[in-house]
C-alpha cells in the first residue's frame, strides 16, 4: 500500500565524514513513526518543476523505538542535485515533503539460518537498522555476519558503535574490510570474507551453510557479490537486494 506524502522536519544535522551526514527528521503528525527495518523514504526536494525528477530515496539508518523520528545517513554526490540541496541548503528547522516508509528489503520473520549483510559506503544503513532492531526486541537469530567495505578507515561509518555490539549481541560479527588503507583489521574486498565463512564451514559440515545474504551498496559490488554467491552453489531466492546509484 503506497503511504500517503506527509511534512518532515529536520531537527538535528551530523557529519559523519567529509561527505557524509546523518540527518534527523520528525514527523509531528504522528505519535509514532513505524517501519520495519531496512525500508526507506523517499524525500520530495525543491530542485525541479517535475514531481519525479525531485523524488530520492534513502534507506532508514535509524530503527524502530516508537517515536516519530527517523534518521538518514546521506553522502555526497558531486553531480547530484538532491544531495548537494540537502548538504547546502538544508538547516535544522526545514520541513521537507516525505513519503513512506516503503519496500520490501526486510529481515524474514524468523532468522533460521546464517544471514550475511554484505554492503559498501551508505549501504550500511538498513543493516545499522535491523541489527539494532534485534538487538532492542531480543529477536532469535543464528549467525549475522555484518560485511561492510569502504576505502579507508575514515570512511567506516559507525564504527566505534558496531564494533561495541559485537560484543554485546551474541552472534552477531561485525567484518569492515578496507580496500586501500592498511590498518588493524581485514583488507581487501567483502567478497573474500564471506567466502571463507562460507567455504570454511562448509569444509567443516560436508554441506553447504544454510544462509541468506542481503546485498546494500553500488551496483558494480552487488553484481559480483550474487555471482560469487551463485557460483558458492546457493540458490538466487537466498539472495536480497538494494541497489545504490
Amino acid at each position: 500500500m503506497l503511504q500517503p506524502w506527509r511534512t518532515a522536519k529536520v531537527i538535528r544535522i551530523k557529519d559523519e565524514t567529509s561527505s557524509t551526514r546523518s540527518f534527523w527528521f520528525e514527523v509531528p503528525e504522528l505519535k509514532s513513526f513505524e517501519f520495519k527495518p531496512g525500508q526507506f523514504v523517499t524525500l520530495d526536494l525543491p530542485i525541479n518543476e517535475k514531481p519525479s525528477r525531485r523524488w530520492r530515496s534513502y534507506s532508514i539508518a535509524s530503527w524502530p523505538n516508537g517515536s516519530n523520528v527517523f534518521e538518514l545517513i546521506i553522502v555526497k554526490l558531486e553531480e547530484g542535485a538532491g544531495t548537494n540541496y540537502l548538504f547546502n541548503e538544508v538547516t535544522p528547522g526545514v520541513e521537507l515533503k516525505f513519503r513512506g516508509a516503503q519496500g520490501v528489503f526486510v529481515l524474514p520473520t524468523s532468522l533460521d539460518k546464517d544471514v550475511f549483510l554484505i554492503c559498501t559506503g551508505t549501504g550500511i544503513a538498513p543493516f545499522r537498522s535491523m541489527i539494532h532492531y534485534i538487538q532492542d526486541f531480543d529477536v532469535p537469530h543464528k549467525n549475522i555476519y555484518l560485511v561492510f567495505g569502504c576505502r579507508t578507515k575514515n570512511d567506516l561509518l559507525y564504527f566505534d558503535e558496531l564494533t561495541a555490539l559485537q560484543a554485546e549481541l551474541k552472534g552477531f560479527y561485525y567484518m569492515p574490510t578496507l580496500s586501500r588503507e592498511d590498518w588493524e583489521g581485514r583488507r581487501g574486498y567483502v567478497h573474500s570474507a564471506y567466502e571463507e565463512i562460507i567455504n570454511k564451514k562448509t569444509a567443516e559440515d560436508n554441506l553447504l551453510l544454510a544462509a541468506d545474504f542481503y546485498l546494500c551498496g553500488w551496483k558494480n559490488m552487488i553484481d559480483e557479490a550474487k555471482q560469487r554467491i551463485l557460483s558458492l552453489g546457493y540458490e538466487k531466492k537466498s539472495i536480497h537486494q538494494e541497489l545504490y546509484g
